[in-house]
């Protein structure tokens, strides 16, 4: 594997950033995780975009988009594989031990891992934690992740591949990786960004491509919903079977089926939408 550093590709065993970076000691950095199909990455402006206002939402300095596309490039090109995730990470760079940053330059590092699709359904577990919907990371995509590392580890004890948390005010807000659609009455929902949930590209897409809507939602609309699913980007749209212990007999359901064909359309049409 060839892993871009700092402006070079390095095998992963020389692939090493500094000890002392902001990124590791505190986690102060932001990232987007691409879905790449032979060589080619999807939405790449957007993920651009998106990994652009996290860094202006964590103070640190807009990265080079073209340095960004090269480092991309590069590490497509150097790692043929034909499904896998690019991970873009940017952070603040070495530092003092402690909150405060540094003078240096921010670190850039970008991977790709080979991958498979995900199955065509999945179960979820609600979270006895909260995201804060009026915290300083709410909406950014950051490496501070601790927390949902805690909440996968439990969804995993509990035989799900996704967590899904709702917020301070007991609203439904997104999983530690997806956000997460409805289907009540035969509508399609899912939480405003106010919820404190991330602005996912896939759930963007979904909203412009399917008609979605964005409704304030109460956590357990999950035990009533005649259809739940997920999207990201290595999932896409991704049907629910399970949420805690109640089945969803007949996922994927028909408005999720709709959903996923029309995303995997879409996508196929144009890879930078």
């Amino acid at each position: 594997m060839k892993i871009w550093v700092d402006g070079e590709l390095r095998d992963a065993a020389s692939a090493v950033v500094c000890v002392l970076d902001h990124g590791l000691t505190v986690g102060d950095g932001v990232f987007e995780t691409l879905k790449a199909s032979n060589g080619t990455a999807f939405a790449l402006d957007r993920h651009l975009a998106r990994l652009a206002r996290s860094a202006h939402g964590l103070g640190l300095p807009e990265p080079d988009p073209a340095r960004v596309r090269e480092a991309c490039r590069a590490v497509l090109d150097a790692n043929p594989v034909p499904y896998g995730a690019l991970r873009i990470t940017y952070t603040g760079g070495i530092a003092p031990l402690g909150s405060v940053r540094g003078d240096g330059e921010p670190t850039l590092v970008v991977a790709l891992e080979a991958t498979v699709r995900r199955p065509e359904t999945t179960a979820i577990v609600t979270v006895p934690w909260v995201r804060n919907e009026r915290g300083a990371l709410a909406g950014l995509k950051t490496t501070s992740y601790g927390e949902n590392v805690v909440a996968l580890a439990h969804a995993r004890e509990r035989g799900a591949s996704e967590a899904v948390f709702g917020n301070t005010r007991g609203r439904l807000c997104e999983g530690t990786g997806t956000n997460v659609f409805v289907v009540l009455g035969g509508e399609l929902l899912t939480p405003p960004l106010d919820s404190g949930c991330l602005a996912g590209i896939t759930r963007q897409l979904v909203i412009d491509w399917v008609g979605a809507r964005e409704a304030d939602l109460p956590l357990d609309v999950l035990d009533v919903a005649d259809e739940v699913f997920l999207t990201s980007s290595t999932r896409d749209v991704q049907a629910v079977h399970r949420v805690d212990d109640r089945e969803l007999p007949g996922a994927p359901g028909p408005v999720t089926a709709k959903a996923a064909r029309v995303f995997a359309e879409r996508s196929a049409a144009d890879v930078n939408p």
